[in-house]
């Protein structure tokens, strides 16, 4: 079998799309905690009113609060302690001065809380009661609503896995008087079989659909219809917000990574950069999705991280090697199960096994090292491809997918899930709407203008990292002359609710700590 490797070499055309020279990206502050590697900065949220940040630090379990009147110079003035609650703040979301805290219990697979605070003094005004693990947060854009997607993760035994769920928070009536309603999966309990056939992945002990779909994320555009990322299961539910009711599934299939545009390097034993076709698809399984109209019709866009069931208890996770692959579908299996080939890459066990005969037909990979748009049922639209890899070989060949907590660590993260694209934004500047990816491992952020999501084009690639520098200094605290490591939540901020009236985009980075705002320069087309 032949394999078609990209070229690499200087002055040769990448698939990064056409590029359209209309933004540009300037750091223009920074605040740093000087805490490496523990999630001191995850999510990040901005309210126009108080002009002020709130930031996940899932080190100490709390919120902390930013003031950026002055972008150039982030000032803490407060934190908001959630352990008096209950577990870990996981993610915050703020509408017109309310601030709304996803809160796990002590024990995560006990149901959680979302507690509202006011902006201005941190004052908490009340707790409701939501599923298990809530791990995301959001308002309705029309601030009716608050939705939470809970994850119900299992214990590391795998011997206790609550249902997976979306709480649907009415405010209309105040904080003091909120209603919660439950949209759940128990519906499609007994249908597996069904889900399974349309590519809804189904697996694990004891699988069912009520405990194996579990929100990651979630995204609305009319205040009626919310989209919910079902990672692991590799697929979007579609909500009806008024009626907590889930209205459909949608699986979002694979990639094939034997066509020119989808090649990757599936290998950390190659010798370096090695971005080629393999007979492997990839998993899209989206971490952060957002939303964005576009000619009455609505789209969803995904950043395609990936990620496995790996417990104690229970694990899918293994190495192409480890696979007893079939011989009609690979011929060819001793050489793709190299280490400089195939070997290394991690697969699913949960995946493959067509017709049942405990050899696998089909090689899957999690994640698709890239982001996707697709219709409002699920359809896609627009990939990016190969261009993530293309981008990071061009820019960094020296750290191409390196990971994100130490220097000099080129082509580590090949046999995982390469870049890793994990937070996603979106932006509307002077009538362009931009994406904006964060690449957890390599770190910086691609831009694309998906403006027509049917015309994307590519923008650029700001890395803030220096690759040349120790990442960790001798006392254990981040070093920050390495600038950002590991791009988490990304927050856009508009023009007309901006401090200092200019877009700007902040990230908030868990491996080095670090909240950076930026400032997005908006060039009109000549």
């Amino acid at each position: 079998m032949k394999h078609r490797a990209i070229a690499l070499a200087l002055g040769l055309a990448f698939n990064v799309g056409t590029e359209a020279a209309s933004l540009s990206m300037k750091l223009v502050g920074r605040h740093h905690t000087g805490i490496y590697n523990e999630g001191a900065a995850e999510i990040v949220t901005y309210d126009a009113d108080t002009r002020r940040l709130f930031k996940v630090n899932a080190k100490a379990a709390m919120v902390e609060v930013l003031d950026i009147k002055n972008p150039a110079a982030p000032k803490p003035v407060g934190t908001i302690d959630s352990t008096a609650l209950g577990g870990s703040a996981n993610s915050v979301a703020v509408r017109k001065g309310l601030v709304a805290v996803a809160i796990e219990a002590a024990n995560k697979q006990e149901p959680g809380l979302v507690a509202f605070y006011q902006a201005a003094d941190l004052s908490l005004v009340g707790t409701v009661k939501v599923g298990a693990l809530p791990d995301m947060v959001t308002f309705t854009p029309d601030g009716n609503y608050v939705l939470v997607a809970n994850e119900g993760e299992p214990n590391a035994d795998y011997t206790v896995d609550p249902e997976g769920s979306v709480s649907i928070i009415d405010l209309r009536r105040g904080v003091k008087k909120a209603v919660v309603r439950t949209a759940d999966f128990s519906a499609y309990d007994g249908r597996e079989d069904e889900l399974r056939a349309q590519g809804i992945r189904i697996f694990g002990p004891n699988a069912s659909a009520s405990r194996d779909l579990e929100p990651e994320y979630i995204t609305t555009v009319d205040s009626r219809h919310a989209w919910v990322a079902l990672q692991e299961a590799n697929a979007l539910a579609l909500i009806d917000i008024r009626n907590a009711r889930v209205l459909e599934l949608q699986p979002l299939g694979s990639k094939d990574h034997t066509t020119p545009d989808n090649a990757l390097d599936a290998s950390d034993k190659d010798g370096g950069v090695n971005i080629a076709n393999w007979p492997v698809k990839g998993l899209y399984m989206p971490d952060s999705i957002s939303s964005f109209g576009y000619r009455g019709d609505t789209f969803i866009v995904t950043a395609n991280e990936g990620d496995s069931r790996d417990y104690d208890g229970y694990s899918e996770e293994a190495r192409i090697k480890d696979l007893t692959l079939d011989p009609v579908a690979f011929p060819d299996a001793a050489t793709l199960q190299t280490d400089a080939a195939l070997g290394r890459l991690k697969t699913t066990l949960a995946s493959g096994d067509t017709d049942g005969d405990g050899d696998f037909d089909q090689i899957y990979s999690f994640g698709a090292r890239s982001f996707s748009i697709r219709n409002a049922r699920g359809g896609l639209v627009y990939d990016s491809g190969a261009d993530f890899e293309n981008t990071t070989a061009a820019r960094f060949p020296d750290n191409f997918n390196s990971n994100h907590e130490e220097n000099d660590t080129l082509d580590n993260r090949s046999d995982d899930k390469g870049p890793e694209p994990e937070g996603i934004a979106l932006g509307e500047i002077q009538g362009h709407t931009y994406a904006f990816v964060g690449l957890e491992r390599m770190g910086g952020i691609m831009v694309y203008d998906v403006t027509n999501p049917y015309q994307v084009s590519f923008v650029d690639y700001f890395n803030p990292r220096d690759f040349t520098v120790d990442t960790l200094l001798a006392d254990g605290t981040t070093n920050r002359a390495a600038g950002d490591l590991g791009p988490e939540g990304l927050t856009f901020i508009p023009a007309d609710k901006s401090p200092n009236r200019k877009p700007l985009l902040v990230v908030g980075n868990e491996v080095s700590g670090t909240t950076s705002i930026y400032r997005l320069i908006f060039t009109p087309d000549k």
